[in-house]
């Protein structure tokens, strides 16, 4: 496969067929964020992306799922979505599930008609990065939209029949926000109500707005109890019901998993019980991104 410069998914794509229709990320602006900051965002041309899909047909027998890359893909206009769309479906009649990063933006340009359009093509979720449920954490972290953005989007997709992933990152309110963004996130991912949530935990990236805020002294980092008690608040305010709820990435110093609500309260035992010293927390040099 053909791709240009560092190629980002989420882990639960580690298995299916990348394909970059996309370059970089149509915001770019987040504070915490280095993922994209080498590439200007840009559309590849569509005749390169249709031959990739071409080329990976004569290397792989079987792929079941597709993640189009880079970052807000969705941001695509309909048209050149619909020529993807269809040139899987012709090329991998096995195919069960495509999927994409998105932003608020980039869903609410569309119409429930196009989305829907697109979900009956094949796309069947979609990637958000919620971060923050709090708009003044959003605003400190130049995340380019509010809260209420993201749950209009998250509507909009529900009606559209497509599911939703959403990330949040525990910390990114620093000391001073901590309990408004924990609080504020359980609010919002409550009013979203998407099939999957997954909660990491801040880590501070070489070359970012956040890296100079912290070196300034203008943003204090939680430790590991404090990002373990932001998780508790989280759990105690999110009610949605069926939810497939991570907190196990490599960032995370207590991993986590379960389905909400059902699961909640054996959550939250474990992280009382990780604040009493009976569960081990993940140490400092072993995390990661």
């Amino acid at each position: 496969m053909r791709y240009e410069g560092a190629v980002y998914r989420p882990p639960s794509e580690a298995r299916s067929l990348i394909v970059q229709a996309t370059l970089g990320c149509s915001s770019n602006t987040c504070a915490f964020c280095s993922m994209y900051k080498g590439k200007s965002f840009r559309m590849r041309e569509l005749e390169a992306v249709l031959e990739d899909f071409k080329l990976a047909r004569t290397y792989y027998p079987q792929v079941e799922k597709i993640f189009i890359a880079d970052g807000d893909a969705l941001i695509m206009p309909i048209k050149r979505w619909e020529m993807i769309l269809i040139t899987i479906r012709e090329l991998f009649p096995e195919c069960i599930r495509v999927t994409s990063y998105a932003t608020p933006k980039s869903v609410l340009l569309k119409t429930r008609e196009e989305l829907f359009h697109l979900k009956e093509l094949g796309l069947k979720m979609v990637y958000m990065g919620l971060e923050s449920g709090s708009n003044e954490v959003l605003k400190l972290m130049k995340k380019g939209n509010t809260a209420e953005d993201i749950i209009a989007a998250a509507k909009k997709l529900h009606q559209a029949g497509i599911d939703i992933s959403v990330t949040a990152i525990n910390g990114l309110g620093g000391q001073k926000n901590k309990e408004l963004h924990a609080k504020e996130t359980g609010r919002v991912l409550s009013a979203m109500k998407p099939a999957y949530i997954g909660l990491l935990t801040l880590m501070v990236e070489p070359g970012t707005l956040l890296e100079e805020m912290v070196n300034k002294g203008e943003f204090q980092l939680l430790d590991a109890n404090e990002i373990l008690e932001e998780i508790k608040i989280i759990l105690e305010n999110c009610d949605c019901p069926g939810s497939v709820f991570r907190a196990n990435h490599a960032s995370n110093y207590l991993p986590l998993k379960g389905i909400l609500n059902q699961d909640r309260q054996k959550l939250i035992e474990k992280i009382e019980n990780a604040l009493l010293g009976k569960e081990g927390l993940k140490p400092e040099w072993m995390r990661g991104l």
